[in-house]
């Protein structure tokens, strides 16, 4: 993975200490949306959105990473964390 150890370690922290019910809830209703094509990418996005400000994205990640690297690091940190 492309992303500094310190910045998936913000960014895994923050998703941990959202509520997990509200997430899970948010997985489910995301399903019943038929223009989403990929839901497993749409909910590690979210987490993202809701957790961290996306100036703090845009100034911290952006400068060295792009949304692949990003997504690979979101996909780790939410099978870390059991939300899928």
């Amino acid at each position: 993975m492309k992303i500094k150890p310190e910045h998936y370690t913000y960014i895994k922290s923050a998703i941990e200490a959202l509520p997990l019910d509200k997430l899970l809830a948010h997985k489910e209703a995301l399903k019943f949306d038929d223009r989403i094509k990929d839901l497993d990418k749409r909910f590690r996005w979210d987490c993202l959105y809701v957790a961290i400000k996306s100036s703090w994205i845009c100034d911290n990640l952006y400068p060295y990473m792009d949304d692949t690297h990003i997504d690979t690091a979101l996909r780790s940190i939410v099978k870390e964390l059991e939300l899928i």
